[in-house]
């Protein structure tokens, strides 16, 4: 059989930590920076422990 790949997009997007939880980047902070609060940039700037309904799904995109 052939190897698994892993997902281009997924592997770009989202990370496995070392307890195996998998973090990605909040949304709203790719555009329209300018007239959000800094208190707001710095709050969307920190990653998040991904929903647990989207698990398993990113675990296979990921090939784990």
């Amino acid at each position: 059989m052939p190897k698994n790949k892993t997902h281009s997009g997924a592997k770009k997007r989202l990370r496995v930590t070392g307890t195996g939880k998998i973090m990605h980047q909040q949304t709203g902070l790719a555009h329209k920076l300018e007239w959000k609060s800094s208190r707001r940039k710095r709050r969307l700037s920190i990653d998040q422990v991904m929903a647990k309904a989207d698990r398993k799904k990113a675990k296979r995109l990921l090939g784990r």
